[in-house]
């Protein structure tokens, strides 16, 4: 299988090699344009898919190796970073597999396990090999989130509502804005009275769209643990009304995917004299950073835009991880953003499947 080094100046050190598990439209729209503008510190040595001549194809793109095979790009020696772009029930036992290998650095697309068990494994072998994993929730990452961070202040102590809105298309026209995608699955139409497709809608959306901004979230929300859901609806086609109550705060996740013709994708936290306001780019679209507003009182200070997004910032502190001159995110952070999550998700899906229940029963009587 071919590949076609790209060269480095003469003098510098050589890029960080970066191999993909999973070559399906999150490594081409998003993570292959971000990788292109960091050439000069990471570069696509290795993509692997199950499927060969998408594989090939994509590699293609990039002058990578490419295989069908975890464990040819695993055992490939010029892919120091790998990141794991494949379906959710594979993540665990890739990660751990990637750790074991004696690479660098591992990035896993989230959710990077399906239960708090599969979390602790992670974290075991993450700690006994030192391979450093970060989970690709990209706006953690984004500049303008951070400024943000780094200037609210005493609001994660006092915020009482904290609200997470996302109204995007469906990422079909993103994804072929970036690139030309091979392979996207076909659709099919959902069967609205089965109360395990109501079920399952919703646990897709909280663990795949939701779980973008969960993280946040729980900036404000550490102690989580008698989290109550006051309400929990499904969106048609695609989307979600979730209101929750932990302590004396409220949460309040939405989100509609339709051919809406104005992304909005906003993350807010507001207490009784101050108030954030992120204004994110939608995902797959690669054009700079959040805009993060903070107000108190009459004064409002904005941070960004700024030039880089949440995906490159991911890339950019993966290669800080596998150089060792950053310290990696603690495994007992990235297990509580999985449990969050994990728990909202389970507490949603109950309330939803009751409500389903009650509203069958009337109609029936």
């Amino acid at each position: 299988m071919s590949s076609h080094p790209q060269a480095t100046p003469l003098g510098s050190p050589r890029p960080l090699g970066v191999g993909i598990l999973g070559a399906g439209p999150v490594t081409q729209a998003i993570h292959l344009p971000s990788l292109a503008r960091l050439r000069n510190i990471l570069e696509v040595r290795h993509i692997m898919d199950v499927d060969s001549a998408v594989a090939e194809s994509v590699a293609a793109r990039v002058g990578a190796n490419y295989s069908t095979s975890m464990d040819a790009l695993l055992g490939d020696p010029d892919v120091d970073i790998v990141a794991i772009c494949s379906p959710h029930q594979f993540h665990a036992d890739q990660v751990i597999a990637a750790c074991r290998a004696g690479k660098k650095a591992v990035l896993c697309e989230k959710p990077f396990a399906m239960s708090g068990e599969e979390a602790a494994r992670i974290s075991a072998v993450s700690e006994e090999t030192s391979v450093p994993i970060i989970v690709g929730a990209m706006h953690t990452f984004d500049p303008g989130w951070l400024a943000a961070e780094a200037n609210w202040g005493d609001l994660s102590e006092n915020v009482h509502t904290i609200r997470s809105s996302i109204v995007l298309p469906p990422n079909a026209r993103f994804e072929d804005f970036a690139t030309e995608i091979i392979t996207r699955p076909a659709g099919g139409t959902p069967d609205y009275s089965d109360v395990e497709v109501i079920k399952n809608a919703l646990r897709g959306g909280i663990m795949g769209l939701a779980i973008h901004d969960l993280p946040l979230v729980r900036r404000f929300t550490p102690d989580f643990e008698d989290l109550e859901v006051l309400q929990a609806r499904h969106v048609r086609p695609f989307g979600y009304v979730i209101s929750l109550r932990s302590g004396n705060r409220i949460i309040e996740l939405r989100a509609a995917m339709n051919k809406t013709w104005k992304p909005e994708w906003v993350f807010e936290a507001i207490s009784d004299d101050a108030a954030l306001r992120v204004d994110f780019t939608p995902s797959y679209v690669q054009a700079g950073s959040a805009v993060a507003t903070i107000t108190r009182g009459t004064t409002s200070t904005t941070y960004g835009p700024y030039e880089h997004n949440g995906y490159e910032g991911e890339w950019r502190e993966l290669a800080q991880l596998a150089l060792r001159t950053k310290q990696p995110p603690s495994a007992e952070s990235l297990i509580n953003d999985l449990t969050f999550a994990i728990a909202i998700a389970d507490a949603t899906v109950d309330v939803a499947a009751a409500e389903h229940a009650n509203s069958h029963a009337g109609a029936r009587s």
